[in-house]
């Protein structure tokens, strides 16, 4: 058997790749991917809510987030509101969505360790109680490789 047995075929070794402009790349060891789905797809599926809408982009920016930020739908629903469902008096969404937001840049700002995560909880009133809903937030590659916030409930992933 000859050369890594990790390029696809046994015995087929990774070849090397390069750019156009030349610039030697990592061996392509495992071949092209079988699918893709990317964050723009995610959110015109409707899986993520994109924050940096118009409505929504204030809110981002004066919370301090330099990055885009989107949110699950399932963190979206449970913490800001859920498509269809009217709001308890008193409430709307851009408070919401600032509660949660906020409550997100102080978590970042005082954590220890420096990580691409950070989980948070945000305490939602629904019209008879308050509930707390355990979030965390990823900061990981976008489409093009661009830095991206994600927020998430606790066990999405």
């Amino acid at each position: 058997m000859t050369g890594n047995g990790l390029a696809g075929e046994p015995g087929q070794a990774a070849t090397e790749r390069s750019t156009a402009e030349g610039q030697m790349l990592p061996p392509d060891f495992f071949g092209a991917p079988i699918a893709v789905y990317t964050r723009k797809q995610a959110i015109a599926d409707g899986v993520l809510v994109d924050l940096m809408q118009a409505e929504t982009v204030r809110a981002v920016r004066e919370a301090g987030f330099k990055y885009p930020v989107a949110m699950t739908v399932g963190a979206f629903a449970a913490t800001v509101c859920g498509i269809g469902q009217e709001l308890p008096e008193g409430q709307d969404i851009d408070g919401r969505l600032w509660d949660v937001l906020w409550v997100l840049a102080q978590a970042v700002t005082s954590r220890r360790t420096s990580s691409d995560r950070v989980s948070f909880k945000v305490r939602v009133w629904d019209g008879n109680r308050h509930n707390d809903i355990a979030l965390w937030s990823l900061c990981g590659p976008g489409d093009n490789g661009e830095p991206v916030i994600t927020i998430l409930l606790q066990g999405e992933d």
